[in-house]
Formats: structure tokens, sequence, C-alpha cells
């Protein structure tokens, strides 16, 4: 599979990774044997890249991953990349980043912390320089090899990018949410900062895993997101479930996309690879506990880039039904 260097941090990430936010159990209650297969499945694809976060499922994840690269003798090759959580106060402090550090280290069972992010902090965090140079002395004390920040706003992945030891920032991109590619990517690309995208599929919208008669459990926070409004799904002001967009408003630009698909691509695969088609993106972290998406999502390392005229297609769907929900707010 294709790589691409994450910034400098001496990561050659493949570009399609796989990311693990719905081990939690968020989603669905996937067994531990199920997501290992996923992880297999994933590596097995050629996909070198995990993201993890000690949140998800509580450290859940990252012990599975542990497991699996334990098993593996390509296990040292594995880049496997996680967050820390913010305090309580939403911002983070020595001693906070010190646990999450020492505890993802037990977790995934290595020496040293490939990437550590910073995992969506109130944007205060990104003014305080003590929390970057908490990284730095991580970095100096050999516990993590880089860092960098995973972000709601495009203000704080502006900000971020201001202090040296942020080599990469993860950020929401994908046709229902161009603002990044405005507003950011420019200046990541300047700075040699590597660009991680979360959240490519919009929560299922653009796998077109579902339509108006889709019913989700009440503790789904697509549920929520469609039952009470955006601002009830996860994320600053809702902004993750559903990348944001009102659930009527995004299946209509899904219908609106899904002409443009070539022949032979899965909604999901059109969506990873237009995403690949910019430039400064490094790696798209599609998640995943089924090993027959995983391998799908994969898969779309090998498509072509898309046409100037489908590029062009995707923002008129986006001007038509999306901009005016999104545009501004994140």
């Amino acid at each position: 599979m294709e790589t691409r260097p994450l910034g400098q941090t001496g990561i050659d990430a493949t570009v399609i990774g796989l990311g693990t936010w719905n081990v939690g159990p968020v989603w669905e209650d996937a067994s531990d044997e199920r997501v290992r297969e996923a992880i297999r499945t994933a590596l097995d694809e050629g996909v070198t890249f995990l993201d993890t976060a000690e949140v998800y499922g509580d450290g859940r994840a990252e012990r599975l991953i542990g497991d699996v690269l334990a098993e593996r003798p390509d296990g040292d090759e594995i880049d496997v990349v996680t967050k820390a959580k913010p305090d309580p106060d939403g911002g983070h402090s020595e001693s906070g980043l010190r646990a999450s550090v020492e505890g993802s280290l037990d977790r995934l069972g290595v020496d040293c912390l490939d990437l550590v992010q910073l995992h969506c902090p109130d944007t205060a965090a990104y003014y305080d320089p003590d929390v970057f140079d908490v990284l730095e002395t991580l970095e100096a004390e050999g516990k993590i090899a880089s860092a960098g920040v995973s972000v709601e706003l495009i203000e704080q992945a502006q900000k971020a990018i201001e202090y040296d030891v942020v080599e990469s920032v993860q950020i929401i991109f994908n046709p229902l949410r161009l603002r990044p590619r405005e507003r950011f990517f420019e200046a990541a690309s300047a700075r040699d900062v590597g660009v991680i995208v979360r959240v490519p599929l919009a929560s299922g919208l653009l796998a077109d895993a579902f339509d108006a008669e889709t019913t989700f459990e009440e503790s789904d926070h697509r549920h929520a997101a469609i039952h009470e409004g955006v601002a009830a799904g996860v994320g600053t002001k809702g902004g993750e479930t559903f990348a944001g967009v009102p659930f009527e408003a995004g299946l209509a630009a899904v219908d609106a996309l899904r002409p443009h698909v070539p022949e032979g691509q899965t909604m999901a695969q059109f969506t990873l690879r237009w995403i690949l088609d910019h430039d400064a993106v490094t790696t798209v972290i599609p998640g995943s506990t089924t090993p027959e998406h995983v391998a799908e999502n994969a898969a779309a390392a090998e498509l072509s880039p898309l046409s100037h005229q489908t590029h062009g297609a995707v923002r008129d769907v986006y001007d038509e039904y999306v901009r005016e929900h999104v545009h501004h707010r994140w």
C-alpha cells in the first residue's frame, strides 16, 4: 500500500489506516476476538497505521491492539498512534499527561509510544505553552517519539501547529466537511505537519449504510443527533456525529453524490479516494470492527484518483446541501 510521510515524525503512514473509536463499545458490542480479527485483517491488507486512544473502551482498544502486535513477527513495524485524554477541566496537566502516557505504554506493551496526540481538549489548552512543554519533556525522556493533536475546530489546528513539538494534526475532513482544505491544509503543508483524517465516512452516512427508515438504539449517538438535533451528537456542538450535518440533509447529499461514484466502487471507497486526492492528507483512518468492511476500505488505496469533474461535482453537492449547516461552525 502507498505510504506518505507523517510530517517530520519519521512515520511513513499507509494512506489507509485503521481507526478504533468504535471498539468502545460505542456503536455495537463487538467481542474481543472480533475486534482482534478486524485489526488482523487491516494488517493483512497492508495497513501499518493504527489509531487509538486510552478512552476507547477505557483502554480496551489499546489492549487488543497490543494483543495482536504481540502475536505477529512484524509487530515492531506497525505504527500505533494514540491519544491522551484531557483532565476533567478540559485541559492537560503534566500529571495527567504522564498518567496517560504510562497507561498507554503498559496497555500497548511498548517502551516508547510512536505518537501521542492531545485528545480534543478545550480551546484554552492550545493557548497554554506549558502543555506543549510537557510533550517536549516526554520526548526528551524517550516516553514518546512524537507529538500531535486531535482537534474539533480549525482554530485549534491553526494554533497547535505554532508549537514546534506538534508534528501531526488529526481533523475531520470528508465531502460533507470541506473547510479544512480552505483554512488549514496550506498552513499544514507549509510547516510540514502531517494530517490524519478522522470521521471520514460521517458516522456511516458516506458509507451509504442507512436511509431515512433506519433506526438506531437510544444509546447510539446517531439516535440522539437525529431526534434531538445536531448539538445532541458527540463532539463540540455535535460536530462529530454525521460530521455535524443534519441527518436529512446528509441523506440528500449522499443521494446527490451517488451518480458520481465510479462503477465498481462503493460509496465508502469513493469517499476515501476523494480524501486521498488531497496532497496535504497523509492518511485517513476509517473505523470498523467488521473484517469485510476493513478490507473494503483498505482497497480504496489502490483506486485511481478521481477526475476534476468529479471533484467539482462533490463541491457542488456540498454547496447545495451541506455548506449552510457546517462551514461556519467547525
